[in-house]
Order: structure tokens, then C-alpha cells, then sequence
């Protein structure tokens, strides 16, 4: 239960971030609401979960969902500075209960694992929602996305190096290894990490026709990568020594 709250809250801290690094002047008010709404339901979520079995993260948890539901108010309203400070406390919030969640006893590598997987999470689905959002609001320009884009490959390098860190810290000081770990290391890297930057780079080809929807059906499955790819990494570094 402990892996799906780091998850939810890391998902959303990165969505979050993703949004605060978006143009509301040429993004609609609607994009950021609307998924305001989902940071609602995974922050919500975590807090329900983390009552009782991750405590630390409990309070981090409401605090983001309650700024997620008041700063969707603030997007209903126009308010657009208002929901910016808003987005930044779901990022703030969301991240320290993912940090919190083991207490202060975390390495940097762990820390740097932990923002690097929020980063990844919430860069591609924030790409995908404004993808989709394109198709509500056909006229906006096109350069919010390419940024997003752009924050996705550097989400996929920050989660890469960091990635290859544990690795070579586990390589060097584990014992043994099994069939199953190989095998999920295998998913991990090679459909959660390198399937997601080849992804990445087709939708930046294909904002260049440009064709919105293509790019957001690449990002769908941008998204669907990193969701394995990540779940594949909690579930390996429960186990192991360094954060994988």
C-alpha cells in the first residue's frame, strides 16, 4: 500500500509542476482546472491511504488536495495568479509527503530517485492532457506543448541518470540476483525508460507537421510506458539496497 501513496503522490507533484510550468496566457483556464481535478482525486486518494499506513505523508496529502480543490475554484474564476500559487502548493505539498513518507532518513540518491520519478509521471501526463486539450481548443498555439516537450526529455535524462546510479550502486554491492529481477529490470529500462524517450522524440517530430492528435496518441502511450516503467522501479527498489 506504501508503493501506490509514493505513487499517487509523485504523480501528482510532477502533474502539478507540469501545469505551473505552462502558459496561461495561451493555454485556456479550462486545461488547468479540469486537471486540477485530478490532482484532487490522487492527492484525495493518498490521504485516505495514508492514514493509516504511511502517517508521515497523511497530512502533506490533505494539504495538496485541498489546494487542488481550492485553486480549481481560482481557474473557474478567471483567477489566474491566484491558481498559479495554488498549483505550486500541490507541488510543494504533494512532494514533501512522496519525501516524507520515510521520514528524513533518505539518501540524496533516494531524494534525487524520488524527484526525478515525479518529474517523469507528471511531465508525459501533463504533455498528454494539454495534447488533448488541443483538441477542445484547436486555436491555441502550439508552443506550450513543444515546451512541455522539452521538460519531458530533461525528465527523461534527470530519471535516466539517476536510474543508472542505483543500478550500478546495486550491481556493485548486491549478493545475488534473480530470474524475476532481471526481467523486470529488463520492462523497466527498456519500455519505461528508453521506449519513452524514442516516444518523446516522435511526438516532438510530429508537432513539426504539425498534427496535435497524432502527437497526443504518441503521448498516450508515453504515458502508459512510464507508468510500467515506474511501478516496475518501486517495486525493484522495496528490495534492493539503492533505488532502481
Amino acid at each position: 500500500m506504501t508503493l501506490l501513496i509514493q505513487f499517487l503522490l509523485r504523480l501528482s507533484f510532477g502533474l502539478a509542476a507540469g501545469m505551473t510550468l505552462t502558459s496561461s496566457k495561451h493555454v485556456t483556464s479550462g486545461y488547468f482546472r479540469n486537471h486540477l481535478y485530478v490532482t484532487l482525486g490522487l492527492t484525495s486518494l493518498a490521504a485516505v491511504l495514508s492514514w493509516t499506513n504511511a502517517p508521515d505523508a497523511f497530512w502533506f496529502a490533505v494539504g495538496a488536495a485541498l489546494a487542488s480543490y481550492v485553486g480549481a475554484v481560482g481557474w473557474l474564476y478567471e483567477k489566474q495568479k491566484f491558481g498559479k500559487v495554488l498549483l505550486l502548493m500541490v507541488t510543494f505539498s504533494s512532494l514533501a509527503g512522496a519525501l516524507m513518507q520515510n521520514g528524513f532518513s533518505a539518501s540524496l540518491l533516494a531524494i534525487f530517485s524520488n524527484v526525478s520519478s515525479g518529474l517523469l509521471l507528471g511531465m508525459t501526463m501533463a504533455s498528454m492532457l494539454l495534447g488533448h486539450w488541443y483538441l477542445n481548443s484547436p486555436t491555441m498555439e502550439m508552443a506550450p506543448l513543444r515546451r512541455l516537450i522539452v521538460l519531458l526529455t530533461v525528465a527523461v535524462a534527470l530519471r535516466t541518470i539517476a536510474a543508472s546510479l542505483g543500478l550500478w550502486g546495486e550491481v556493485t554491492y548486491a549478493n545475488s540476483f534473480s530470474t524475476q529481477w532481471f526481467a523486470f529490470i529488463a520492462l523497466r529500462w527498456t519500455f519505461g525508460l528508453i521506449g519513452v524517450a524514442i516516444l518523446t522524440w516522435m511526438a516532438w517530430q510530429t508537432l513539426k507537421i504539425p498534427n496535435t492528435q497524432s502527437a497526443t496518441g504518441i503521448l498516450y502511450v508515453a504515458v502508459i510506458g512510464t507508468f510500467v516503467g515506474e511501478t516496475m522501479s518501486l517495486l525493484l527498489s522495496s528490495e534492493s539496497l539503492f533505488p532502481l
